[in-house]
């Protein structure tokens, strides 16, 4: 039997988990046989997704966290470790946006709320550091591990509108590709640290920008399908098959990518 892409057993964290995507890719990849655990502010809806998974015959649990708080996510992962021993992945899929780091057609840079736009990039990118801090304790001790980080089409190109968002996600790209290089030099070769960007998904957080009451696309929709050589959003199990790539044995050699799921999104120049 052909090993590397088995993950059976993983236990694997994934902080902001109760999220259209973080819910779509805990089902899966409790489904392939890996212990998830959620982490998440949304006790309710975590449990939601919890009791959907176990019913799906997957091992899931909830833990309430905030991922700015270290003291939370410490005993997040104190609290993991005593029941399961290990972590064996990280998927950093914690983040968000606010309405005053954006800016809209109307306004201009002198609009941008500067305190909306710290924070969001506090949520996104400091929000990513403190759980690498915490749970890359464990994986050093242990020899081996994973961290994927969730950048964005944002990262890449100056999106219109989204400036606090894309300059917290570039900042995670950059800080994935630092992490490598920090964890391969100093822990070895068997900590990995990785990121995927999504290309276009809706979500909770851009339904309203992308999308009409009625389904339809807005113009911003419009525009993205415009430029997907897809022709179309991405369905949030589009990322499991990379996430599961990138966490399992099959990516041994695989450090410091950022992986882009986009259907064509950022190479398309036409």
């Amino acid at each position: 039997m052909n090993e590397l892409f088995n993950i059976k057993d993983y236990v694997v964290v994934i902080t902001g988990g109760t999220g259209v995507l973080g819910r779509c890719i805990a089902k899966y990849l409790a489904l392939n046989g890996a212990k998830v655990v959620i982490l998440g502010r949304k006790e309710e809806i975590g449990q939601e997704i919890v009791n959907d998974i176990m019913q799906a015959g997957g091992h899931a649990e909830f833990m309430k966290t905030d991922v700015m708080d270290i003291n939370a996510v410490q005993e997040n992962c104190d609290a993991i470790i005593a029941k399961y021993g290990r972590i064996d992945t990280l998927l950093n899929a914690a983040g968000g946006n606010m309405p005053g780091a954006t800016i809209t057609p109307d306004k201009n840079i002198f609009d941008l709320d500067v305190e909306h736009f710290r924070k969001v990039l506090d949520l996104n990118l400091t929000g990513t550091v403190i759980p690498t801090q915490v749970f890359l304790k464990p994986m050093v001790k242990q020899g081996k591990g994973s961290i994927i980080n969730f950048s964005s089409m944002a990262a890449f190109r100056p999106l219109t509108r989204v400036c606090g968002y894309a300059a917290a996600k570039a900042g995670i790209s950059n800080f994935t590709e630092f992490m490598a290089t920090e964890c391969a030099k100093k822990f070895g070769e068997g900590i990995r640290v990785n990121a995927i960007a999504p290309g276009f998904f809706i979500t909770e957080q851009n339904r309203a920008l992308l999308t009409n009451p009625d389904g339809t696309y807005t113009e911003r929709g419009n525009d993205v399908v415009t430029q997907t050589p897809y022709g179309r959003m991405g369905a949030p199990e589009e990322l499991c098959g990379t996430i599961h790539y990138l966490m399992s044995d099959a990516a041994k050699f695989v450090t410091g990518t950022v992986a882009v799921v986009d259907g064509g999104f950022n190479v398309f120049t036409m």
